[in-house]
């Protein structure tokens, strides 16, 4: 496997990839800023997002949906600006993190459940579930930080990464979006699950910040590939005209403290599986 080049750098720190009509969609956290980037490096910031955006989707429609993490609001970009799905401040215990939208703009949204910069005692939180029009509800709980989450092409399983709980856990996704089937998909060992994806062949890449790099993994937890970043990597998506280029959001720190470093870069290397699913 080939060393990741760089794509960018300078960003504050990179989160929630998504390739999206032919770039690489991501969130600059702590720059409050959703850009967009092709393959030859150039970028446009789509909305700034003051409460740090994380979790990106789409829309059947095309509308842009974007997780705003420290007021725990669900955002959807129209033409007129930034425009409030869902407030889910009463169903999310801390700041809401990543989020994976099915195909008919259901997005499941995640979040820490406790303060982790301040180093707060982890606790289980749950996953939250908001329709179209707004609508939400709790559809998992006892998830130990849910995290990096994707849904298989057939849309019948949701596999979410459990950052504290070092695993995959996946769900049966029932016809009104309740997930159901609660086991485990993998356990990781030494590592801690952040953003995922998933390709053709079933394995799912897991950036694991503290494993130093990404990991590829099949059902069970094999670890079939591994691929070593300068220093930390925070997320995957497999994206590029065929889905084999593996795009990875690397960072120093998650510090929000230490954002003005600026050590966040978007990665790549190719790899042999293209992705598949969703996000």
């Amino acid at each position: 496997m080939r060393e990741p080049e760089t794509l960018i750098d300078g960003l504050c720190f990179p989160e929630g990839p998504r390739w999206h009509e032919g770039r690489l969609w991501f969130s600059d956290m702590h720059g409050h800023e959703v850009l967009a980037v092709d393959l030859e490096g150039r970028r446009e910031t789509i909305v700034r997002v003051e409460n740090d955006p994380s979790g990106l989707g789409w829309l059947p429609d095309g509308r842009l949906l974007v997780v705003s993490m420290r007021d725990r609001r669900l955002l959807r970009l129209d033409p007129e600006g930034l425009a409030v799905v869902a407030d889910l401040a009463d169903l999310a215990k801390f700041h809401c993190n990543d989020m994976v939208v099915d195909r008919r703009g259901r997005a499941y949204v995640g979040n820490f459940g406790f303060d982790l910069h301040l180093g707060e005692t982890p606790v289980p939180t749950n996953l939250v579930l908001v329709e179209p029009d707004g609508s939400a509800r709790s559809v998992a709980e006892d998830l130990r930080f849910p995290n990096g989450t994707v849904i298989t092409p057939d849309g019948r399983t949701l596999i979410v990464g459990e950052s504290f709980g070092a695993c995959l856990t996946a769900f049966d996704i029932a016809e009104d979006g309740s997930l159901g089937n609660r086991r485990e998909w993998a356990r990781m060992e030494k590592a801690v699950p952040d953003g995922i994806c998933l390709d053709a062949e079933g394995g799912i890449w897991v950036a694991s910040p503290v494993s130093g790099g990404v990991l590829r993994l099949r059902e069970g937890g094999e670890v079939t590939d591994r691929i070593a970043v300068e220093h930390q990597a925070f997320a995957c998506m497999l994206g590029g005209p065929e889905r084999r280029t593996l795009f990875l959001c690397t960072a120093a720190t998650p510090d929000p403290a230490q954002a003005e470093l600026r050590t966040g870069r978007i990665e790549f290397v190719e790899v042999d599986v293209p992705g598949a699913g969703l996000p």
